[in-house]
């Protein structure tokens, strides 16, 4: 899938549930390939504002060629939003989007190391300039730590048979390509999904941990709601369950009013507010969108409004 063929998941649902105002301001933490960005632009009006980040140096090079006033770009983590917005000049934003995970051509470009469906380098940084490869973590994680990571992030039932077939693996020489790895797992995993690679959920928990993409998420979302206008909306697309499950918790905590020791005398005035309302219920793409775009079919997306203080 080239560049111009990525299909950004739930575009017109994400944007409607932003309610974009014409002169509103925006961030868009995922820029990917800006299918989001760009819808969100052709609802702006000449006053409006979009700033998109994205960590991958790739997709801040695709965002340079659009020539729009109204827009910018940041290279850089989301979990850096409060930070990226105060060098840009935002204060306050009317919404916010965050598409999470892997983007295609991510996924499809070799070299990148993140798919099994091609042997390249096992690299699997969203950031190809910053920090260890998936290669560097697998050459030195303890049978232990490789059997957390399968497991927790890959919810890998054979992760204890996988971990230890790395280990046994790289005393014989290093793991340095998707194949190699991909092939290793398959023979360690004694039982096979219907319709999935052996080697599936592997790949996704060393992507998870290489990003450190819930820890992340884990940072961003406070910041999120720290830095939207009442009013403003928070939309959030996830791809699968640990993803959703922080997106979820954290929506929910923020609706609800701080929670007091039972019997406690306190004003209603001394009560703390929920700084966030749920906005409808979790939305998946429809039929039609999953048949265009396979990738879409684990997508869930979440959107809360700020409640005035």
């Amino acid at each position: 899938m080239s560049d111009g063929a990525h299909a950004a998941v739930l575009a017109r649902e994400a944007v409607e549930g932003l309610k974009v105002r014409g002169g509103g301001i925006y961030v868009d933490c995922t820029f990917g390939r800006g299918g989001h960005s760009r819808l969100i632009l052709a609802r702006l009006a000449p006053a409006g504002r979009l700033l998109a980040i994205d960590r991958d140096a790739a997709a801040v090079a695709a965002g340079g060629k659009i020539n729009d006033a109204r827009f910018s770009i940041v290279h850089g983590r989301f979990s850096r939003l409060a930070g990226i917005a105060a060098a840009a000049g935002i204060g306050a934003a009317d919404g916010i989007l965050m598409d999470l995970g892997v983007s295609s051509p991510q996924l499809d470009e070799p070299a990148r190391g993140f798919s099994f469906r091609h042997d390249a380098p096992l690299d699997m940084r969203m950031d190809a300039g910053a920090g260890p490869t998936a290669a560097d973590w697998l050459g030195q994680a303890s049978l232990q730590e490789l059997r957390e990571v399968i497991r927790g992030y890959g919810e890998e039932r054979f992760a204890k048979q996988i971990a230890a077939a790395i280990v046994a693996a790289r005393a014989r020489g290093p793991l340095r390509t998707t194949r190699q790895l991909a092939a290793l797992v398959a023979a360690a995993v004694p039982a096979r999904e219907p319709h999935q690679d052996p080697a599936t959920r592997t790949f996704q928990a060393l992507r998870i941990h290489v990003n450190q993409e819930l820890e992340e998420l884990s940072l961003a979302l406070p910041q999120c709601t720290a830095l939207l206008r009442p009013g403003g909306r928070l939309v959030v697309i996830s791809f699968h369950s640990l993803e959703d499950r922080i997106v979820k918790r954290f929506l929910r905590g923020e609706a609800r009013p701080d929670r007091l020791p039972e019997r406690l005398p306190v004003r209603a005035a001394e009560i703390a507010r929920p700084r966030l309302a749920l906005v409808g219920r979790a939305l998946r793409p429809a039929a039609a969108e999953i048949a265009a775009n396979p990738r879409a079919r684990s997508a869930v997306m979440r959107i809360a409004e700020k409640l005035a203080a």
